[in-house]
């Protein structure tokens, strides 16, 4: 068993607390320290931070309803999908959400990153369009 003491920083209300958290691990003895066990914590954490929280966040996975077959897997690759394209696009400038809530009011230019209409693509001259 272990336990890991951490402060939370909320970024929407503003407010800093304290969290404790229990976990158990199969791990023998000697890979068991606590270097060890906060560096795999740590790792967890940080794929969560950068996938999943996008993910939960503008997509609001977990509340998702889709269950059946393949369905779950599918979407989640979709989604994995449209932010990486998005974060792509960002290129760092704007966050994952701001990104969106632009293509959300601008329809073309989702056709447009996607390189999916005659106008988007770049370098093509006049005559090769028609």
């Amino acid at each position: 068993m272990f336990l890991i003491e951490r402060e939370v920083f909320h970024k929407k209300s503003q407010k800093l607390t304290r969290e404790i958290a229990l976990g158990m691990t199969s791990r023998p003895a000697e890979q068991a320290n606590a270097q060890r066990l906060l560096a795999i914590n740590r790792g967890h954490w940080a794929i969560e931070n950068s996938c999943h929280y996008i993910i939960d966040w503008n997509y609001d996975e977990d509340r998702s309803q889709i269950s059946k077959g393949n369905g779950p897997e599918n979407m989640t690759r979709l989604r994995r999908f449209a932010a990486g394209v998005i974060k792509m696009f960002a290129k760092g400038k704007t966050s994952v959400t701001e990104k969106m809530q632009q293509l959300n009011r601008n329809i073309r230019l989702v056709f447009d990153y996607l390189r999916m209409t005659q106008n988007s693509i770049r370098g093509v001259t006049p005559s090769l369009k028609g």
